[in-house]
């Protein structure tokens, strides 16, 4: 059997510029406009599995903390 590499992570570059855009756009986002619940959302507009739904979540509270500090 063999196994694709698709980068160092193991994600493929499609998906990877996907969880971007989401953690861009929840970043940029003010705390009342984010969607309730923001995982269904994610995978609905980004087309983000839930695990990288997850990941653009997490993501994108890094980036509000370096922001904030």
């Amino acid at each position: 059997m063999t196994v694709p590499i698709v980068g160092t992570a193991g994600l493929d570059h499609e998906h990877s510029a996907a969880m971007e855009e989401a953690a861009t756009w929840l970043t940029n986002l003010e705390p009342h406009e984010k969607p309730q619940p923001v995982i269904p959302e994610l995978r609905r507009r980004f087309g983000l599995s839930p695990l990288e739904a997850c990941q653009a979540i997490a993501e994108a509270n890094l980036r509000r903390a370096r922001a904030s500090r």
